[in-house]
């Protein structure tokens, strides 16, 4: 009998790959991608053509005992604003193969709010 938990990692990885093929991040409009785990989220905005990350936010590091939801908006804010001191304002969102709900959309939505457009 198959694992669920591995069965479930392998549909997000097919999902992430699928998103992958689509979406490239460039000097114009670097991608930003997202991270989930059940305790934290992470996000980096990298530059596909150099292979180069420009930014990286990570939950743990910002050291806030909020729940989830508050931590994802705070990493979002976090990633525009170091964004913005970097001369970037526009970005392709990349999801990582999650569903565009609950973090992932509290992230992505305060990251538009800290000035970010995708």
């Amino acid at each position: 009998m198959t694992n669920p938990h591995k069965a479930k990692r392998n549909k997000r990885t097919l999902r992430h790959n699928r998103v992958r093929s689509q979406v490239k991040g460039s000097s114009e409009r670097p991608r930003l991608a997202v991270f989930r785990s059940a305790k934290n989220i992470s996000v980096q905005i990298i530059d596909d053509l150099k292979h180069h990350t420009l930014v990286t936010v990570n939950s743990a590091k910002l050291k806030t005992t909020a729940g989830n939801m508050e931590q994802a908006t705070k990493v979002g804010l976090e990633v525009a604003k170091l964004a913005k001191e970097q001369g970037l304002s526009k970005v392709v969102f990349d999801r990582g193969g999650y569903l565009y709900h609950g973090r992932v959309k509290a992230l992505a939505e305060a990251a538009r709010e800290g000035g970010l457009e995708f």
